[in-house]
């Protein structure tokens, strides 16, 4: 039986899809490490262990590091394997898929099956998952604990379009002795407000699709709904719709 992998290599999470036919038989993630070629190396060694012969198998990659794997059959844009990765988990053809990476969010517009078109940030990392990471290491916690306090706080401006530029903003506000929860809510919610002003540009808006490391935060889901004033919806194989679109595209 044929065996499609899709690896999506991201700046700071690989991730990747084997299907068994029709059948998504398993998807997992890794750190991407410092090098995409290590990483890709790895993965290989990984499944050959687990005892899949990659002379039957058919590899696509695709991501930010997807001309780092030597071994794969083809590469494809994210854009496209996103697109067919969410047609696959939601089993729907018009739509708006909200990818936000670590290193950019991607905004793109499915109709028919089809991408029609798609828009991208242009503004460094500010409104991606990177920049969350960063604040939340500025202020000496994990995700999940920033989305929690964020929860709790009240929402204060952070203006900056650049991550070292916010970075500043938040350490002056932490020396102004600004509360940690208020801190929190406003680097979330400068996000929300960069994914959804890019989102707002979208034709086809009446039903989103969130797809990339976001996908398990329900308050950033819950605020970002709100600044569009529609329900986003996802799923918990969302941040692998590029690597599980990446292996549909080769035929069995």
């Amino acid at each position: 039986m044929c065996i499609r992998i899709g690896i999506d290599i991201g700046s700071t999470a690989t991730k990747i899809a084997i299907f068994k036919g029709d059948i998504l038989e398993k998807v997992f993630s890794v750190p991407s490490g410092w090098s995409s070629v290590e990483t890709s190396e790895k993965i290989k060694s990984d499944l050959e262990n687990e005892g899949y012969n990659f002379e039957e198998c058919k590899v696509t990659a695709t991501g930010y590091g997807r001309i780092s794997v030597p071994y794969a059959n083809k590469t494809v844009t994210e854009i496209t394997c996103h697109s067919k990765g969410a047609q696959y988990i939601t089993q729907k053809k018009n739509f708006t898929v909200i990818d936000i990476g670590g290193q950019d969010t991607k905004i793109i517009e499915v109709f028919s099956g089809n991408v029609e078109n798609f828009i991208m940030n242009d503004k460094c990392s500010a409104g991606t998952g990177r920049f969350i990471e960063v604040m939340a290491n500025i202020l000496g916690v994990k995700l999940n604990e920033l989305y929690e306090l964020a929860s709790q706080g009240k929402k204060v401006e952070i203006s900056s379009m650049c991550t070292v530029f916010a970075e500043s903003e938040v350490i002056s506000l932490m020396g102004r002795g600004t509360a940690k929860e208020d801190i929190a809510c406003g680097i979330v919610d400068s996000v929300v407000n960069k994914v959804a002003g890019l989102a707002s540009r979208s034709k086809l808006a009446e039903e989103y699709f969130l797809s990339g490391g976001l996908c398990s935060s329900s308050y950033f889901i819950e605020e970002l709904s709100k600044k569009l004033g529609t329900k986003i919806s996802t799923d918990d194989l969302g941040r692998f719709a590029g690597a599980i679109g990446a292996a549909l595209m080769q035929k069995i």
